[in-house]
């Protein structure tokens, strides 16, 4: 390899430890959630721990330097207050969404299902064109890092039953009914 080779390596590696993921925690009623974002976008969004969080991030932004500034991250938080508050349909945040392949096709099919809408995990393993992946779509669904911009609690059985869902089924009744969608099952 060249010299030029070697250099703009260095000079690569050099730019990747400089980047960082602004963080917070929200109370955005009704809920307590953890965001974070890259100068890129929205990154992650979750009512997880600290050490979920931390190990999405090892994982997938292994060169970024994590910094509490829950500044940084207010027009999003802003904007999931008013969906909350059922003033906003759609989050209008850009997103710096990480995965393998397979998950990035799944979160995108989620992002396709219109508000007050649901869709099973097989209509979803059908949408990205691998209809015998319903396990696999529901493990990608399980791994979003930005619920509610990426609409993972959209997808519910193909019974229409309430089913898995990282804030818990009691939080995903909550979404769905918000939104004005329905499911058989109800949580008690």
């Amino acid at each position: 390899m060249g010299k030029t080779g070697v250099q703009s390596r260095k000079a690569a590696m050099r730019s990747t430890t400089e980047d960082v993921v602004c963080w917070g925690r929200f109370s955005i009623e009704p809920w307590d959630m953890l965001l974070a974002a890259t100068d890129k976008g929205l990154c992650y969004a979750s009512a997880d721990d600290e050490k979920d969080f931390a190990r999405h991030m090892r994982r997938w932004y292994p060169d970024h330097r994590l910094v509490r500034d829950e500044r940084a991250l207010q027009s999003y938080a802003e904007q999931l207050k008013e969906y909350f508050d059922g003033r906003r349909t759609v989050l209008d945040v850009p997103l710096d969404v990480r995965g393998t392949p397979f998950q990035l096709s799944v979160w995108n099919a989620l992002r396709r299902i219109p508000y007050g809408e649901t869709r099973s995990y097989r209509e979803i393993a059908e949408a990205i064109g691998k209809p015998s992946a319903v396990r696999a779509t529901g493990g990608a669904i399980g791994a979003n890092p930005v619920m509610i911009a990426i609409p993972c609690h959209r997808v519910i059985g193909s019974d229409g039953s309430l089913t898995g869902f990282s804030g818990g089924l009691e939080w995903k009744s909550w979404l769905l009914q918000l939104e004005g969608a329905s499911a058989s099952a109800s949580v008690v």
